[in-house]
Parts: structure tokens; C-alpha cells; sequence
């Protein structure tokens, strides 16, 4: 079958393969097609190595597609059954899952070092213990999330991972009140999300902040109230706040410089989310007297920051009533075979989202 694979980290292209086999297919595991996925700013980190990630591995942890079979003791799934791709389980049973917050679970991370793939050469990883650049993966039943008919599998695989996050991080984790101001720094997939999430809230003002121009009339289509570039932002912040900062302050390009703008651009006593994805050398620096004196809340936001079956069932709901835009996300298609083109993409920001179509 066909898969796009990464042979060495470090590496900014995809070589599209026909000789990739989905392994470790049985008891408590399910075969899916895929047949959509999008490109999610993480797959470039991993390609890159910003996160963590043993190669050489097929990107892609934003899929939806449609069951193919289903090992020994599955019995919530069937062939034929259409599912989005969860790449964090909850295993139901951790400590974290007992106390609720099923999106600190660590099974889902526990499946990244086991090959999902090989190739004549040896073994294929899947990025996120995924990988749905490909024509078909074998995963835990738990990473399958049945899906309703009329969810298209373009629309679902958003839902699996971006719109979720960005969704999440203003609706669970921020809990933004009506009549706040937001700025939301870095207006990708996530960012747009986050800015729904912040107008589906009540915020009154929401200010995207974006060097790509195309990125900011994006996000004023999708409920900013003000798009500026990041050299405007000091004026935004006087103009909309007086001076004293915003009220929630949404940092999701995953860089300890944007986040100590985000938290410079935060009022004392406001509240600091962080969605990005960074690297684990790049330290935000804080001094304990500004830590202690502002009283600025830091909340990171892993995955929506809540449950992801519940986020997932919200967003569907949400979505069908017309309160979010979910196919305006995607501002591109191509076909597996034209992978790189989507990369570049990403790279450049003329996309929000590419959805590979397989």
C-alpha cells in the first residue's frame, strides 16, 4: 500500500512509498482506511525534531477513514464503520483518567515506540503511535472514534486533533468569559479554533495576531473582531485594552518567545493559555517577582484540555447547528501523492488546512 514516510528526522521532504505494510493487526485492534487526513503543524515539528519522535515514521495523527476489520475483543466496532483517528486514548484506568482528565492519559503515548508500518528495509513508526498519511493503518480500538453519517471524513479529521485543540483551549481550558477581550497569537487551524471557541464564549473583542496576511482576513472571517501582525499588536493592545493587556491571551505557535509576548500582552491577573507544541530545550523565562506581583495565570492546554470523546460529541453538535465553521478550515486539497506540496503549505502559512485526500 501506499504511505508518505519520513526516512530520517532532520529530513523537510516525504518520499510516497507503494511497498509500506500496516502491521500488528489482532486482538484488541482494528484495521481503518483512511480517507482523509490533514496536515497539522505538529507532523512538521516531529519531522524536524522538535518533538520527540523515532524514525524513520509516516506523519499524520489527523485522519478519518472507515473500519476494514477488527481484531479479537472489539466489540464497539465493525467493518464498515466510519471513525475518526484519536491519537490520546484514555485507557479509563490511570490516575489521570480517574480523576477526570482523560487528556493526560499516557497509554495513547505508550503505542509511539511500537512500528505500526514496515518496509522491505525494516521497521516504519507512526507518528503519535498513528501515521495517517497512508492508505490504511492498524491501531488500538480505542484510537477509532465512531463517527455519525452525515460527518463528512474531511470534516472528522479535523476533529481529530485541531479543531479539538484550538476548540478546547477557549471553551475548557480558559473558560472565557462573555464580554472579555482575547488576542489569539498564531491563526493557523488551531488559532482559527481557538477563535471560534472565544466567540462562541461571548468575547467581546478577539484580536488575531498572524504575520501571514492571508491569515489574518481568515480570522476576521471566523470571529476576530481585529487582525493585526505581530509589530502592530503593541497598538492593538492599547486601542482595544487601554494599555492594561488582554483578558486571555492564547499562545499557539509553541515558541518560549511568542509565549513572553503572550504573557507581556496578559493583564495582571489574567489568564495565559498555552495550546502550541514546543520543544523541550526552548525555556520560557519568567522572574519570580513578576510570577509572584502580576498574578497572571499560566494554563497549558493539552488536547482541548478536556475530555476528548466529550470534546469530539460538542463539536459535532456545535457544527451541525451552524454555530462553527468547520469546512472553511480547509483552504486546500491534495492527493497523497502530492504530500510535499501541502507541506510547503504549512510552511509558508497559505494554508489553514490542507486536507490529503487518499
Amino acid at each position: 500500500m501506499r504511505a508518505a514516510v519520513l526516512h530520517e528526522i532532520g529530513q523537510d521532504k516525504l518520499e510516497v512509498l507503494d511497498d509500506v505494510e500496516a502491521v500488528g493487526f489482532g486482538p484488541g485492534k482494528v484495521r481503518i482506511r483512511v480517507r482523509a487526513t490533514g496536515l497539522c503543524h505538529s507532523d512538521l515539528s516531529a519531522m524536524s525534531g522538535v518533538l520527540p519522535q523515532p524514525g524513520p515514521f509516516v506523519p499524520g495523527h489527523e485522519g478519518a477513514g472507515e473500519i476494514l476489520e477488527v481484531g479479537e475483543g472489539v466489540s464497539h466496532l465493525k467493518a464498515g464503520d466510519r471513525v475518526v483517528v484519536c491519537w490520546l486514548p484514555a485507557c479509563g484506568a490511570c490516575p489521570a483518567c480517574k480523576r477526570g482528565q482523560t487528556q493526560l492519559c499516557l497509554a495513547g503515548f505508550m503505542n509511539a515506540g511500537t512500528p505500526n508500518f514496515k518496509r522491505p528495509g525494516g521497521d516504519v513508526f507512526g507518528f503519535a503511535g498513528t501515521g495517517t498519511f497512508t492508505e490504511e493503518v492498524v491501531v488500538d480500538a480505542g484510537c477509532a472514534v465512531p463517527i455519525p453519517d452525515d460527518v463528512p471524513f474531511d470534516i472528522a479529521a479535523l476533529i481529530g486533533c485541531g479543531v479539538t485543540t484550538g476548540l478546547g483551549a477557549a471553551l475548557n481550558t480558559a473558560d472565557v468569559e462573555a464580554g472579555s477581550s482575547v488576542a489569539v497569537i498564531g491563526c493557523g487551524g488551531v488559532g482559527i479554533s481557538a477563535i471560534q471557541g472565544a466567540r462562541l464564549k461571548g468575547a467581546a473583542e478577539i484580536v488575531a495576531v498572524d504575520p501571514v496576511a492571508s491569515r489574518r482576513e481568515s480570522a476576521l472571517k471566523f470571529g476576530a473582531s481585529r487582525a493585526v501582525s505581530p509589530e502592530e499588536l503593541p497598538d492593538a493592545k492599547q486601542q482595544v485594552t487601554a494599555g492594561e493587556g488582554f483578558d486571555y491571551v492564547f499562545e499557539v505557535v509553541g515558541r518560549s518567545v511568542t509565549a513572553r509576548t503572550a504573557y507581556e500582552n496578559t493583564r495582571r491577573g489574567g489568564t495565559l493559555v498555552i495550546v502550541g507544541a514546543g520543544a523541550m530545550d526552548d525555556f520560557l523565562q519568567l522572574n519570580m517577582f513578576e510570577l509572584f506581583f502580576d498574578e497572571k495565570r499560566i494554563l497549558p492546554s493539552m488536547y482541548g484540555g478536556g475530555d476528548v470523546l466529550t470534546s469530539y460529541e460538542r463539536t459535532i453538535a456545535l457544527w451541525r447547528a451552524g454555530r462553527i465553521d468547520l469546512a472553511g478550515l480547509i483552504t486546500h486539497r491534495v492527493p497523497l501523492t502530492d504530500i510535499n506540496e501541502a507541506l510547503d503549505q504549512m510552511r509558508t502559512g497559505t494554508a489553514l488546512r490542507t486536507c490529503i485526500e487518499i
